[in-house]
């Protein structure tokens, strides 16, 4: 450890840093060209290709063209994604919702005698099936 000092650690560490920056910026970009619908196979084509050949060039040519674009396609991506969540959530939360309210509805008839015992387990065993 003696041969290599602090500063070279430092340095060494900083380029490490922009290179991961760099590609997750990369990534980044790809991911972008092949989410977007509004481009058309050739235009994913040149532009992969531009990434890939040259691809300090290809990365800051398309954030400057398609910058503005790129964060808006991330925030649809991001709201749809939110949005199916969502309902998701509603969607498993209602039916657990609606199979106790059925249980509770088929509990008051059986109470009031409009179910006899049998007839309120087999709808149960049904509802919870």
């Amino acid at each position: 450890m003696d041969d290599y000092p602090l500063l070279n650690i430092f340095w060494t560490m900083l380029w490490l840093f922009l290179w991961v920056v760099w590609f997750f910026l990369l990534v980044k970009v790809v991911t972008d060209v092949f989410r977007d619908h509004g481009l058309s196979g050739w235009g994913k084509a040149g532009w992969l290709i531009l990434v890939l050949l040259l691809p300090y060039l290809g990365v800051l040519v398309y954030l400057i063209a398609r910058g503005k674009g790129m964060a808006e396609r991330d925030a649809k991506h991001a709201m749809r994604y939110e949005e199916a969540v969502h309902q998701y959530i509603q969607k498993a939360a209602g039916n657990a919702m609606s199979s106790a309210d059925e249980l509770s509805k088929l509990s008051a008839l059986k109470d009031k005698g409009d179910l006899t015992q049998e007839e309120f387990d087999r709808a149960k065993v049904e509802l919870l099936a």
